[in-house]
């Protein structure tokens, strides 16, 4: 198995996982976290897949900034998480592990899943692959929740429905690799995941969804269930965003 390592990077705790025996072309994937900040050590089924594919893995802490574009006192008081990935984290990886785009992934959970998206819509050069899990996508229905942190990023609820990730999506300019599932048996966030398929589907865009799979138990259960599917996606997109280039 591969191994952990912990850095500062621009001041900010991020994870590191190297596998045994990385990939030549030096594959990596961002992990997003969700609003537990839960990272990913001792998480068998991310490890395992990591290291079934030769994968790096970087797994920045950005609070409960949603990875947006907008200053959360939580995380950094000077700049965004989104500036933080931009300007931090891919050129970290780049010096450090001889990768940029598109050797690089995003993989998210939660708030992750629909920060990847978000962030994969609006810079699809940068990050033309993304995988997301129960992504919250619609999460303006969080506004009045304290302990999302909303209500001190954007002046209301239709400011926060504004930078969804459904409302960043442009018909001629999109990732060319896309993945996203929600649990079948009735999440809260299954309907915003359906809504995203409309209109990916609507405007010709290629994504690949399960929105079929239900799992009896919670929704850790689920995300567990949903890993190697969407992290064999992104390996195999990986390889094929590799030989379109070359």
């Amino acid at each position: 198995m591969g191994t952990w390592n912990e850095q500062q990077i621009a001041g900010h705790r991020c994870e590191l996982f190297t596998p045994a025996s990385p990939s030549q072309s030096n594959f990596t994937l961002i992990y997003l976290h969700d609003l537990d900040q839960q990272g990913l050590q001792g998480r068998a089924p991310y490890e395992e897949r990591f290291e079934k594919h030769g994968l790096r893995a970087i797994v920045p802490y950005a609070a409960r900034s949603w990875w947006s574009d907008k200053l959360c006192s939580e995380f950094d008081p000077s700049y965004s998480a989104e500036k933080f990935l931009l300007n931090k984290i891919v050129p970290w990886i780049d010096s450090n592990w001889d990768a940029k785009p598109p050797r690089i992934g995003l993989l998210g959970v939660g708030m992750g899943g629909q920060g990847g998206l978000r962030l994969s819509f609006k810079y699809p050069d940068t990050f033309p692959l993304v995988a997301a899990i129960t992504p919250f996508i619609d999460h303006q229905w969080c506004w009045q929740d304290p302990h999302s942190l909303l209500d001190q990023m954007y002046q209301n609820q239709e400011a926060v429905r504004q930078d969804t990730a459904t409302l960043h999506i442009h018909p001629l300019y999109w990732p060319r690799n896309i993945w996203f599932c929600a649990d079948a048996s009735g999440t809260d966030w299954l309907e915003s995941a359906q809504r995203l398929r409309m209109k990916l589907s609507a405007l010709g865009i290629p994504h690949e969804v399960d929105l079929e799979t239900a799992i009896d138990g919670t929704a850790t259960d689920y995300e567990r269930h949903m890993v190697p599917p969407a992290i064999d996606f992104l390996a195999a997109r990986l390889a094929q965003e590799e030989r379109r280039v070359q």
